[in-house]
């Protein structure tokens, strides 16, 4: 296989050849376009601080330092707001030395605050497996808005492998714009595709997005399409000013201006934000998987959700403001599934969209 991110087909391929190997065994609906979701285990561990391994020691040897009891996940258990768990997912790896990995949160772990972090052994970065690695995977994981109920088998994050260099320089991102249009305005292309803040109401007084009500209720991360709105977010309108003041602490949902197509012989990374824009962070599950929002796919764009949360000082976002860019990357072949064609895809199309978890509003 050429250089590249990895495709569906070519994940079945690493399954075969025992590169991805999982107790029980990866199941075909965990197979995206260009990742693989990966599964909770049944062990999990209440530890009193994030931790990586480091260069010369495991997480299970880590653990001795930081697990204060172990929690066993098959019955059901409850994450709680600002404790930090780690947890032994069912996949493990066995990469050659030509292929590196990356993971990210699932999107609807995003839109629920609930930082999750993949962590390997003998290693010094979060979310970043080097190439070659051979060994287990946990997730960190740290409620931060909502609790949550989690049992064995469900998926947090996800997993994007990779061959030699696959991004997209700017010259790159140019032309495959002029070639298939990327998104609904005229492109910002610095370091990759910028991404900026919706904040202008349909209608007058009209949505622009929704914060977080404090000590909300449970959420069953296995319950789609349950929870009322009501209980757990409040509506976000325009200020007077015609954008919105943050408040420190808060955590929102938010859209972004532009709707966005990615092409299927490629797939994008949403990157964070430099600091220097202000108080505010924007903490986003930050996979978008060829064919999303892509005429090819029966879409017309879609819009990227922004989870934001502000720091220690209020802050004025306002409407057009920078947030984000979307580094795109090379497929080694085009998949042979399709974002919002050939897999369930809950978010193509998407406008403002809270999780899965909760009703319609």
């Amino acid at each position: 296989m050429t250089n590249g991110v990895v495709p569906s087909q070519g994940l079945r391929a690493m399954i075969t050849a025992g590169q991805i190997a999982a107790a029980p065994e990866v199941t075909t609906a965990q197979i995206q376009p260009a990742s693989l979701d990966l599964r909770l285990g049944r062990r999990a561990w209440r530890v009193r601080a994030s931790f990586l391994a480091g260069r010369t020691r495991t997480v299970a040897e880590r653990l001795d330092d930081f697990a204060m009891h172990e929690i066993d996940l098959a019955p059901g258990a409850v994450l709680e707001t600002g404790c930090v768990y780690l947890v032994e997912l069912c996949e493990r790896l066995a990469l050659p030395p030509d292929m590196s990995a990356a993971a990210n949160a699932k999107s609807s772990t995003g839109r629920l605050d609930l930082l999750t972090r993949l962590i390997t052994d003998r290693s010094a970065e979060f979310d970043r497996v080097e190439a070659g690695y051979e060994g287990p995977l946990y997730a960190e994981i740290s409620p931060r808005t909502f609790s949550v109920l989690v049992r064995p088998g469900l998926a947090l994050n996800q997993i994007r492998f990779r061959r030699g260099e696959a991004a997209l320089d700017d010259a790159a991102l140019v032309a495959l714009n002029a070639e298939d249009r990327l998104v609904d305005v005229e492109p910002v292309i610095d370091g990759g595709l910028g991404f900026s803040v919706d904040l202008r109401a349909a209608t007058e007084g009209g949505l622009i997005g929704w914060r977080a009500r404090r000590h909300a209720g449970l959420i069953d991360l296995a319950k789609i399409g349950h929870y009322p709105v009501a209980e757990f977010w409040e509506p976000v309108r325009p200020g007077g000013h015609g954008g919105i003041i943050l408040d420190p602490g808060a955590f929102y949902i938010l859209v972004s201006r532009e709707a966005v197509s990615i092409p299927p012989q490629t797939a994008a990374e949403m990157m964070p934000y430099m600091a220097v824009a202000g108080e505010f962070r924007v903490h986003y599950a930050g996979f978008f998987d060829p064919g999303f929002g892509h005429s090819s796919t029966g879409g017309s764009g879609s819009r990227g959700v922004l989870e934001v949360r502000c720091h220690e000082a209020p802050f004025a976002l306002e409407h057009g403001q920078v947030v984000g860019r979307l580094v795109f990357e090379r497929m080694a072949e085009v998949p042979d599934l399709l974002y919002g064609r050939d897999i369930g895809s809950n978010y193509q199309g998407q406008a403002l969209k809270l999780s899965k978890h909760f009703r319609a509003p």
